[in-house]
């Protein structure tokens, strides 16, 4: 059974999970050996994954079966374990509980080699559907806090398998970067009355330095004090507190926002290990819930993707001091890719 301990110091949960360790790592084989011998998420291989919870997939194929566009399966080497209580107890001066949770894989191809970049925008937007199917599904779930999506590309990003895929991972605790994130938020809207995101957003469409292209729907833009080179956000320009309730319209965009600003850093920074990772509302439905902690939380938050090229290492600097050290102005990133001459099919 996993576990998560926490540290009293830096105000951080730890998920101590030893079945994790057994992972295949199949990224590093590929990469002395550029022809694979297996990969449990290509069509074929449905019986090496373990059963299916939604696939979007023709009707009257049976699940589990070839024939599939997307797939969601449940990670076979999870963080956290979906069976049991939290048991949340002191030990001491320490505070720990049962490693309970969800661990869910989304296959976003059968394609073995398909890159994010080169899937049709009317694919990513059916990805981006599954993504908000599987967040409210999971937020039923009365014992989690939140659900955390994300994107490891490349082995330097934390892939352990070529095969396109996103994670899924629901916590019975809210994360401490989006702890942080909500509170900050909070106590700016107390304050000023309006969403700290939207007023980001409306300096960087003021100023325009940091800007890497902007639509109807989505803005994306090198942060101000980005934390590594080529770091980027893409937010909704209208405010919206919750990915999962996004209206279809939105998700149409952010496959065009997201297809166009991959195929960028593709091109510009050749095909960079990357992370993505969603920002997203804290799940309504946790009990107990703190008082007050979700009051103006429709006013204040704002939904948003980080995207993280791994250019860098974070080494003892940055862990020992908590600053981060970025070789590349974030205005420099920006016009870097603005202009960059992109052409893909739809």
């Amino acid at each position: 059974m996993p576990e998560l301990r926490h540290d009293p110091l830096q105000k951080l949960w730890v998920i101590i999970s030893t079945e994790r360790g057994q992972r295949p790592m199949d990224m590093k084989k590929l990469e002395e050996f550029p022809e694979h011998e297996f990969c449990p998420f290509c069509a074929g291989n449905e019986n090496a994954t373990p059963a299916e919870l939604y696939a979007v997939r023709p009707e009257g194929t049976l699940p589990n079966s070839p024939g599939w566009e997307l797939r969601v399966v449940p990670n076979k080497y999870p963080a956290l374990r979906i069976e049991g209580e939290l048991d949340r107890r002191g030990r001491g001066i320490y505070d720990q509980m049962n490693g309970i949770g969800a661990h869910e894989v989304i296959i976003e191809s059968p394609d073995h080699d398909l890159h994010l970049a080169d899937m049709s925008i009317a694919h990513l937007a059916r990805l981006f559907s599954v993504y908000q199917r599987r967040i409210l599904d999971l937020s039923q779930d009365r014992r989690f806090k939140y659900v955390l999506l994300f994107k490891n590309h490349g082995l330097s990003a934390g892939a352990s398998l070529v095969h396109s895929h996103t994670q899924i991972v629901a916590t019975p605790v809210t994360p401490r970067t989006i702890a942080i994130e909500l509170e900050v938020a909070r106590q700016h809207h107390q304050l000023k009355e309006r969403c700290i995101f939207c007023d980001i957003i409306q300096q960087e469409l003021l100023e325009g330095s940091r800007l890497v292209s902007q639509g109807d729907e989505f803005v994306v833009l090198a942060p101000y004090a980005s934390r590594f080179p080529f770091e980027l956000a893409i937010y909704p320009r209208q405010h919206h507190y919750d990915f999962a309730s996004a209206p279809e319209n939105v998700i149409q965009a952010l496959a065009v926002t997201l297809k166009d600003i991959l195929s960028r850093m593709r091109i510009g920074l050749e095909n960079p290990p990357f992370n993505c990772v969603l920002h997203t509302a804290p799940n309504i439905h946790h009990e107990p819930r703190r008082s007050n902690y979700w009051d103006t939380l429709v006013y204040d938050f704002h939904w948003h993707l980080e995207l993280f090229p791994r250019l860098t290492r974070v080494a003892g600097f940055e862990w020992g001091s908590g600053y981060y050290i970025n070789t590349t102005a974030p205005e420099d990133a920006a016009r870097f890719l603005r202009e960059i001459q992109i052409g893909y099919d739809k």
